[in-house]
């Protein structure tokens, strides 16, 4: 029997049989304290969870799911998605270690980095986004203990050769992270390209609702597993049941919403692409954007998410831009099914190799929505923005 498919592996846990007349769903168990029977297997977790910490049926079943998509011996649960990036950098790394990663890495993942990790005496160093896998095998030194990768990289969505990388990295003895929320563990699975933890916000994709904070950690070698269980343990990270039982609820339908929106996002981004007022869209599935070549090669599907670089303007004009939108919401987050819109400019101001953009930085998430109403709605964003661009132009009395 050939394997079946993501669509089909993330439901087919639910309906098992040879349990009995049982919920399609796990129960919400709400608890802190696990009683036993016998005083001598209090704690043998074999008897299932010794305390809350450990996890309820909720959590397990989430877990499994995940190491499975994942491709991986075991995945964790953390209260965030950025926690799934803290912890396995807590773990493994040590005072005079160095981390390496690309200068377009996550903003609160460098917050990380530069505040917390480099008060305990680990340096982290930032390629610039566009470096070739060369340019970045040629930075690393002796002291690099780990390269934490994103593909495609926050807000300017360049791709880095994950597998080139992976593997030139463990001929060297240097471990690899990937944040691979944009693939949400279905297009792409950094294990299985040798990359040695992959991780990503649950929070996103997974949940799919926009009602939960949540992390997911997968990895497959058994030290590595073990300095990020025990790292968990030792810092109390837990994820409530409640929590838990959404996002089993959402990763069921994960695969059918990821394949919608990125139709959808093509669709857009192709539009947006023709408009007069863009200069460029950079979203890897595109043709002749950035990352397409790679994309191509590596990924089996695309997140809905872009960023677009408009022709000139300032912040106000992003401003009246987002103004005029009804249906793109203005917040944080994406993977959720409602379409969102942020101004990214100001951020890129915390880089240390600036990209070089014709002009202002929006960008969207494109949710559930019809794509042929969202165009409408970013039609009334580009108008208000013309708007504002030719009273810019006319000259003063």
């Amino acid at each position: 029997m050939p394997p079946i498919s993501d669509r089909t592996r993330l439901i087919a846990g639910a309906t098992r049989r040879g349990q009995g007349r049982r919920p399609v769903n796990p129960p919400v168990e709400r608890a802190s304290t696990m009683l036993s029977d016998d005083p001598a297997r209090m704690q043998d977790a074999s008897d299932g969870p010794v305390y809350g910490l450990d996890g309820t049926s909720a959590a397990r079943e989430l877990r499994a799911l995940l190491a499975q998509m994942e491709g991986g011996t075991d995945a964790f649960l953390v209260p965030s998605g950025l926690a799934a990036v803290t912890v396995p950098l807590t773990a493994l790394l040590r005072p005079g270690d160095e981390v390496l990663t690309t200068d377009a890495v996550y903003g609160p993942t460098r917050r990380f980095l530069t505040r917390h990790l480099a008060a305990r005496g680990i340096t982290a160093r930032f390629h610039p986004a566009d470096a070739s896998t060369e340019a970045v095998l040629t930075a690393i030194t002796p002291r690099t203990r780990l390269l934490l990768i994103e593909a495609p990289a926050s807000l300017t969505f360049e791709i880095a050769d994950a597998p080139a990388l992976a593997a030139a990295c463990r001929e060297r003895g240097v471990l690899t992270v990937m944040d691979n929320t944009w693939a949400a563990g279905l297009a792409f699975r950094p294990l299985a390209h040798g990359v040695d933890v992959s991780v990503q916000a649950l929070t996103k994709y997974v949940g799919g609702h926009s009602d939960l904070l949540m992390g997911g950690i997968a990895a497959g070698a058994p030290s590595v597993l073990r300095a990020i269980a025990n790292t968990i343990e030792d810092m109390g990270w837990h994820v409530s049941p409640d929590d838990a039982w959404l996002a089993l609820r959402g990763v069921r339908t994960l695969p059918l919403r990821y394949e919608a929106q990125a139709r959808s996002a093509l669709t857009v981004a192709q539009w947006l692409k023709a408009q007069p007022e863009v200069a460029d869209v950079l979203y890897p599935p595109l043709p002749g954007s950035v990352g397409h070549d790679l994309w191509r090669r590596d990924f089996d599907g695309a997140a809905s998410l872009m960023g677009v670089v408009m022709k000139g303007g300032d912040t106000a004009a992003a401003h009246a831009f987002m103004r005029a939108l009804s249906l793109f919401g203005m917040g944080y987050s994406w993977g959720g099914f409602e379409s969102l819109t942020t101004h990214e400019t100001p951020q890129l101001a915390h880089r240390q190799h600036a990209p070089d953009l014709s002009g202002q930085l929006l960008r969207l998430h494109v949710g559930l929505e019809d794509p042929a109403d969202l165009i409408g709605d970013l039609e009334k964003g580009l108008k208000a923005w013309r708007a504002l661009q030719d009273s810019n132009l006319q000259p003063s009395a």
